[in-house]
């Protein structure tokens, strides 16, 4: 029976499940602490390979897909010719010879400050009537149909009336974008105001708060991240409309710099002005999102 007992035992030993050391253990559950496991290899060189590769994917399919266009149109540069281009392009990028004949740094520079000209009127206007409309009813209902019929004229159609009023090239095209802009401002800063909740307001009642304490303690922390939202796409709008103005005003400017290639027939410097004005758009975008992103709630209000 003893025998029996023993054989029992040492079955039931021998088929339990061997237990990792304590050591090995231990350093399994500090690495995966660390973001490390065993299994997976590396999950940060796979999530950084996964953030890089569509990218450079996207990239090189456009690359082909141009490549492809180049061959079978001789009159449309290839990849290889537009890059040539561009090195001695930027090589002297603020070069000067003339009032017409500058280097594309000089005309970028140019496009921008037009931008933030327009652009900051549109602010200074837009973000405090859109903070009144979202306040007050009555302006509400006042304002909304003149905003409905005004935002959809597309922004070229007025810069002859900036032309007819301020007899001037530059002053109309910053005329455009500040025409452009203010709307996404102010639809989106009423926007935010309307979605306050109204039992801040009803303590804000309560309390018998100024109109300079409800707007500093409660609106503006809350209509913050909408109005953060109107001035990213407001940027947006507005660095595609100097552009175009440009085309038609003339002098120095981004957009002129284009045309002007056009009349020279000099293809390779279109191209390579394409994907300036697309990167310096992404650029402003990108650096309006972060600090979009960089604002919570709690950080407005503290």
């Amino acid at each position: 029976m003893s025998a029996v007992l023993e054989s029992i035992v040492s079955t039931s030993v021998s088929a339990a499940p061997h237990k990792p050391a304590p050591d090995r253990r231990a350093r399994s559950e500090r690495l995966a602490s660390q973001g490390v496991t065993l299994r997976n290899g590396h999950p940060r060189l796979r999530a950084a390979v996964l953030a890089v590769l569509p990218p450079l994917l996207g990239i090189g399919m456009l690359i082909l897909l141009w490549q492809i266009l180049s061959a079978n149109n001789s009159s449309f540069p290839s990849p290889a010719v537009t890059f040539t281009e561009a090195v001695k392009m930027f090589s002297d990028p603020f070069y000067r010879k003339g009032p017409n004949d500058q280097g594309i740094g000089w005309n970028i520079l140019a496009s921008l400050q037009r931008v933030a000209m327009g652009f900051g009127l549109a602010a200074l206007v837009g973000i405090p009537f859109g903070f009144m409309i979202g306040r007050f009813k009555f302006l509400a209902g006042m304002c909304n149909p003149v905003i409905s019929l005004l935002k959809p004229v597309s922004p070229l159609a007025w810069l002859p009336i900036g032309l007819l009023v301020f007899k001037s090239a530059d002053p109309a095209a910053i005329w455009s974008i500040f025409i452009c802009s203010i709307w996404p401002m102010i639809i989106n800063t009423a926007a935010g105001v309307q979605r306050v909740p109204q039992d801040y307001m009803n303590v804000a009642r309560v309390l018998q708060l100024s109109e300079w304490k409800i707007f500093t303690k409660i609106l503006f922390p809350s209509v913050l991240p909408h109005m953060l939202t109107g001035v990213r796409l407001a940027i947006g709008t507005a660095w595609l409309v100097i552009v175009a103005a440009e085309m038609l005003t003339g002098g120095v400017g981004i957009g002129f710099w284009v045309w002007d290639e056009w009349n020279n027939l000099n293809v390779p410097h279109i191209l390579i002005a394409i994907m300036v004005i697309g990167v310096v758009g992404l650029a402003l975008e990108q650096t309006l999102v972060a600090l979009a992103k960089s604002f919570t709630y709690e950080e407005t209000g503290s």
